[in-house]
């Protein structure tokens, strides 16, 4: 039937994102993911809902976003009149940071080019790498 909403057990939600029912369950305690409504056996049943909120949460993680970002973000979100100005300004700053680590990151590929330039072979005694990270720099 069209419209008619589906209800996931915590294992197919798991399936559906990608994620472990332990992931499901730290999400819930986190106050990130509504709690599930439970069956007369106790089950967990999880609706489309709270299966899209769900694959929000893990997209944003997939992008770098801490878990209070995206709280931040889920209000935003709950908010549906409000400005997009505020979810802008979240990913320029996750931007920011991507990039500051892509720079940390390039910066310590090239230390490794270095200190595995430095290799002769040889044995421990005579390692440069190893001289190379007792010392003081």
């Amino acid at each position: 039937m069209v419209g008619e909403s589906q209800h996931y057990t915590i294992g197919q939600l798991a399936k559906v994102a990608d994620t472990k029912a332990v992931t499901i369950r730290y999400y819930e305690r986190q106050g990130l993911l509504p709690s599930a409504a439970r069956t007369a056996a106790g089950y967990r049943l999880y609706t489309d809902e709270q299966r899209d909120r769900l694959l929000f949460i893990r997209r944003s993680r997939a992008l770098g976003f801490s878990l209070d970002d995206i709280r931040e973000l889920l209000g935003l979100v709950d908010n549906h009149e409000a400005s997009c100005a505020a979810v802008d300004i979240k990913v320029e700053e996750q931007l920011a940071q991507v990039r500051t680590r892509l720079q940390d990151l390039r910066a310590l590929e090239l230390e490794l080019e270095r200190l595995s330039m430095c290799c002769e072979g040889g044995v421990i005694d005579e390692c440069r790498i190893i001289e190379s990270l007792s010392t003081r720099s």
